[in-house]
């Protein structure tokens, strides 16, 4: 059974003016990518707690982030027609929606929720599979790559539990 592509979103914060810092993904065959993203100069936002959490400075994103309309068009050429599925997908529309209004694009693929396509079943476990493989993979950093790959893993078990739960 083919997986779910995942995309991941990292962003300089929550709320108005809180941009992507990092965008990630694992694809269908498993493969992970991510980038940083190089700070437009109207992003100004600035969460001290999420540059903590992100082990990223602006500054480091400045010098090593790639611009937003490369990582745009590498989202375009990859994921053409397909559809991309978020975990936090109102915070990764709208991170996704700045990358791409920064670059005069639209992107060429659709980004739908997760829970859209969990039955009940695996819904009923996915926290405590997702948490068996956190631990199980020992994660040191927050990246997005990271996060859409325990997503997809969380996916395939719970997929495949033959877990019932009681009515």
């Amino acid at each position: 059974m083919q997986p779910p592509i995942i995309l991941d979103i990292e962003a300089s914060g929550f709320g108005v003016g809180s941009y992507p810092i990092e965008i990630g993904y694992a694809s269908a065959n498993g493969e992970t990518w991510c980038a940083l993203v190089q700070p437009q100069a109207e992003w100004l936002h600035w969460d001290h707690e999420a540059e903590k959490l992100h082990q990223q400075t602006r500054q480091n994103l400045m010098q090593h982030g790639l611009p937003a309309w490369q990582i745009a068009k590498h989202l375009n050429l990859t994921f053409s027609g397909q559809t991309l599925y978020s975990d936090a997908w109102f915070n990764d529309f709208v991170w996704l929606s700045c990358l791409y209004e920064a670059t005069a694009m639209q992107p060429s693929f659709k980004l739908e929720d997760l829970r859209m396509i969990l039955s009940p079943q695996q819904a009923d476990i996915w926290h405590p599979t997702k948490q068996a493989i956190m631990a199980s993979l020992s994660m040191e950093r927050h990246r997005a790559s990271i996060d859409a790959k325990v997503l997809q893993l969380t996916w395939l078990e719970t997929v495949q539990s033959r877990v019932t739960v009681p009515a």
